[in-house]
Order: structure tokens, then C-alpha cells, then sequence
């Protein structure tokens, strides 16, 4: 099993994190990278002239290499909602159609949609919170509804942000070509931890940002566009997105047609000298863990908390529907009034989300911080 690698964080033993579905921490060796990167903005007559080329290339390989891509399918985008509306300006969803959302799913995937639903005619369906925890057969029950609208598309997580329910992807995936619909994969809470079969999948768009699991900062994300949508129109018109808009050529302007693949959903003002190579070094220290190595041992790890909390009189979803990395707890009256802070108060730091308490640990825990949190959460319920 893979260990724990606290000793490439910057952790004090007497800090029990454990919400990197909100935040998770950099590296030792990401900050250092973001301390010179500074240096660099702070004197950019030493840049030589391919230094941006090969950040964007670097972070565009580690984001590919996540989710089993190419890298010329990769876009560099500053966030999910970003993706999201560049996938909706490449689609066109016909008049009367529905498109699929998750209840509670974070905002990303959804409010692009309900946006458009009135003047274009569309059914944003909600797939409502499954009293089993089981969202994959909700899906799929909304998908082959006898009799409904015709799908267009499901805009969803593969993970849960507020209970932390994982979604068969492939098996809705499947669904949805069977109807001919497209599939947007919200993948931020599973990119890096959970591994993604894209040839199988087949999805139109997956995305996701560095700030949580890729242990990397805020304002990185990347979006994956099938080969099918290349050809649309950016969200975005830049230079970068152009065959030949230079401006070391005597002709600004002198072709003007678009880059053949990804690379032309990429944002502007993309020449991030600080945070792309942060982004860089965390995506590349989860590939070389692996996802299969990550996942065990998050498991082993929420495993061994549901275990130590199963007399607190707390309720969570059963293990065969729950992502390995994530593990909600629910309290019959609610979450006790300033538990979260109490917790806090003794280093120990999880979430409130949606009236459930959200643990979600990382590489750098161990068994002692499992040991802890229930050892904290024992001596607060009890009081």
C-alpha cells in the first residue's frame, strides 16, 4: 500500500486536515516552484522567448495523463464554469430536450443550463437525492424514462461534492449513447484519485481544476473536448487559439483560421509564469502515485473512520456507492451546533456540507489522524 506522504508537506503533526474536498495543500516542492516562479515575474528580461510554450505544454501533458488523454484534446482553462460555458457554446441541444443534473450537484455543471433553459426551449431535469445513496441507478432511471423528452445531455459530477456518492460513469456513459446523447463529466472531486477509461467512456467533455485533489493552486483547470467538438468555435478569441497571429511576424494578422485541436479553447491571458507550473508538479506527483495506489489507501483510511464512528449514532452512505476518498457523516437533528469549529479548535479540520460532515483525507494522512478525528468527534458528541 502506498504510505503516507507527509513528509512532502509542509504539515505540522499537530494539524489533523482532513478537507481536501475543499482545499487541498501544496507540496513542499510546489511551493518552492511558486516562490521562484515569483522571482521570475518579478524580472521578466530573464524569460527566454519558449518558456511559456513549455509551461502550457507541460501542464496540458500532466492534465492529459490524468484522465488517460492526449494532450492535444486538453484545454487550458482558469475553471469549471469556464469549461462549461465553452461546452455549451460548441452544442447544440434541440428545442424540447432535456438535459440531466444531479440535486445539490455544485453549481458548475448546472447553472449554465437553467440559464438557457427558457430561451431555448430546454427541460433541465433534476435527478433528485436518492434515499439509497445509490445516484448511478437515479441516473440511469431518468435517462430511460419511458415516455420523457428525448436526452441531449447529462451535465454531471462523477463524485458527489456533498455526500460524497461516486457515479458509474461508464454506466451512464453507455446510457447515454444508446440515446445518442452527449456526456459533460464535472470531475472534480475525482480526477487524480479515481481513474478514468476515456476510450471506453467516450465522453464529449470532462473537466476539472488543481486546487483540491491535484494539490496544486486556484485558477488551473483543464477541459477535455472529444476529437467531435474541435471544430466549434472558442469561447474565447485569442491569438494563441489562431494558426498565425504573431506578433514577431511583419503581418500581424496572417492567418487567421484556428489551431486543428484543443489548444484553441484555451484561455486567454494564459501565460501564467507563477501558477502553471505549480499546477504542473502536483498533477505530475498524482501520476506518478497512481490513481489505483491513491485510492486504496483513502480507502483504507475512511474505511477505518466509518469503523471507528459506527456506535456515534451517525448515519453514511453504505461503502458500495460512496467514492473511496470521501466519507459524509449524518446526525438525525442535524449537525450540532459548532462542532466544525469545535474541531477546528483542536486541529482538527473537516466540513459542513448540505447538513452532512464531510471527511475527505489525502496522501499526507495517516492512521493516527483517522484515530484522531474520532477520538474528537467522540468527546464532542458525548458533551
Amino acid at each position: 500500500m502506498l504510505a503516507s506522504q507527509r513528509d512532502l508537506f509542509e504539515i505540522p503533526r499537530h494539524v489533523c486536515y482532513l478537507n481536501s474536498a475543499s482545499y487541498g495543500p501544496l507540496p513542499l516542492k510546489t511551493l518552492e516552484a511558486g516562490r521562484a516562479a515569483v522571482g521570475r515575474k518579478g524580472a521578466p528580461w530573464t524569460l527566454e522567448p519558449a518558456f511559456a510554450n513549455r509551461q502550457h505544454e507541460r501542464a496540458r501533458a500532466a492534465a492529459a495523463r490524468l484522465i488517460d488523454a492526449e494532450p492535444a484534446d486538453i484545454a487550458l482553462i482558469p475553471s469549471i464554469s469556464y469549461g462549461v460555458a465553452t461546452a455549451a457554446k460548441l452544442l447544440t441541444i434541440d428545442r424540447g430536450a432535456r438535459i440531466i443534473v444531479l440535486a445539490d450537484d455544485h453549481s458548475s455543471p448546472v447553472l449554465e443550463w437553467q440559464s438557457r433553459a427558457d430561451a431555448q426551449g430546454l427541460t433541465v431535469e433534476t435527478v433528485g437525492r436518492p434515499d439509497d445513496g445509490d445516484w448511478t441507478s437515479a441516473v440511469l432511471a431518468a435517462i430511460e424514462r419511458s415516455g420523457a423528452p428525448p436526452v441531449s445531455l447529462a451535465s454531471i459530477s462523477s463524485v458527489h461534492w456533498s455526500d460524497g456518492g461516486q457515479l458509474d460513469i461508464e454506466k451512464i456513459g453507455a446510457a447515454l449513447r444508446q440515446q445518442g446523447a452527449r456526456f459533460l463529466v464535472d470531475a472534480t472531486q475525482s480526477a487524480g484519485v479515481l481513474a478514468m477509461d476515456l476510450k471506453r467512456l467516450d465522453p464529449d467533455f470532462v473537466i476539472f481544476p488543481t486546487y483540491k485533489w491535484l494539490l496544486g493552486p486556484y485558477g488551473r483547470a483543464f477541459l477535455y473536448v472529444a476529437k467531435r467538438h474541435q471544430s466549434g468555435i472558442p469561447f474565447e478569441q485569442t491569438s494563441a487559439g489562431r494558426r498565425d497571429v504573431r506578433a514577431e511576424n511583419e503581418v500581424y494578422f496572417t492567418d487567421t483560421s484556428y489551431v486543428p485541436d484543443a489548444r484553441r479553447f484555451d484561455m486567454g491571458e494564459r501565460d501564467h509564469f507563477i501558477s502553471m507550473e505549480m499546477a504542473s508538479i502536483g498533477m505530475e506527483m498524482m501520476a506518478e502515485w497512481g490513481t489505483a495506489a491513491i485510492a486504496q489507501r483513502l480507502k483504507m483510511l475512511t474505511d477505518r473512520i466509518a469503523e471507528g464512528v459506527r456506535g456515534f449514532g451517525v448515519s453514511m452512505t453504505e461503502r458500495s456507492v460512496r467514492a473511496p476518498h470521501i466519507l459524509c457523516l449524518g446526525f438525525k437533528d442535524g449537525i450540532p451546533a459548532g462542532l466544525v469549529d469545535d474541531l477546528a479548535g483542536e486541529g482538527v479540520y473537516v466540513a459542513a456540507r448540505l447538513g452532512r460532515l464531510r471527511i475527505s483525507p489525502h496522501v499526507f494522512n495517516d492512521e493516527a489522524d483517522a484515530d484522531r478525528f474520532v477520538a474528537a468527534l467522540a468527546r464532542r458528541l458525548r458533551g
